[in-house]
């Protein structure tokens, strides 16, 4: 019966105009999500028009000429292989949090740009805007990719929402004297609103002396 259902719905769609076919697609993935073992957002892999993803506006991972175009050649030769982690606006556009070297080859590259009809693969992650820079702080450290300067504004701006020291090391992935060097390097007395001195001080201050004893043996 299943497969019955699979050939008529192929030959349904083989007849569809490309952006009716597209959208019909996305429909049957999302539905089908309901009933996927899987809840990874990965397990839903949408294509959305171009024009409809744009960047966020705090990622401070920078990739140089040459890394660009290695990876316009790795999609150009293997194809999209990982999708572009996206968060769904109110307005039903859709703001960058992971990929936006991906993006920008989508968009860039004429050939690309072609081969995938002007649209690009999207899985969606639903969370606050803090969460979503903190996932997006995730994926830059994890491939080793990330400026210091944008990321002492990153800790700036989560301190300012609240964060603890403790809930940024966590979930950066950080060590406590990396956190407190970069609210240093901000330069501003609101970057420790919420810093724990004391405790947090105190763990610094013997991590700096277990390393001063470390290279004294050095």
């Amino acid at each position: 019966m299943i497969k019955e259902l699979i050939v008529k719905l192929k030959d349904e769609l083989r007849n569809m105009p490309l952006a009716e076919r597209v959208e019909v697609l996305n429909e049957i993935k999302s539905e089908l999500k309901e009933v996927s073992p899987f809840s990874e957002p990965v397990d839903t892999v949408l294509w959305i028009p171009a024009e409809k993803v744009h960047a966020n506006a705090y990622n401070p991972n920078r990739v140089a000429s040459p890394e660009m175009r290695l990876l316009y050649t790795s999609i150009k030769l293997d194809g999209y292989t990982q999708p572009i982690v996206a968060y769904k606006l109110p307005n039903g556009e859709y703001e960058v949090v992971d990929g936006f070297h991906r993006n920008r080859v989508g968009k860039e590259y004429k050939d690309i740009k072609e081969r995938v009809h002007g649209y690009l693969p999207i899985t969606i992650i639903d969370k606050p805007l803090d969460e979503r820079m903190g996932s997006t702080i995730r994926h830059n450290r994890a491939r080793g990719t990330h400026q210091i300067r944008g990321m002492s504004d990153i800790v700036l701006e989560l301190a300012r929402e609240g964060w603890t020291d403790d809930e940024i090391c966590k979930k950066l992935g950080m060590e406590l004297d990396e956190v407190i060097r970069l609210k240093q390097i901000t330069g501003l007395k609101e970057a420790f609103a919420n810093h724990e001195f004391s405790k947090s001080w105190e763990e610094y201050e013997s991590k700096r002396k277990e390393r001063e004893k470390a290279y004294e043996r050095i």
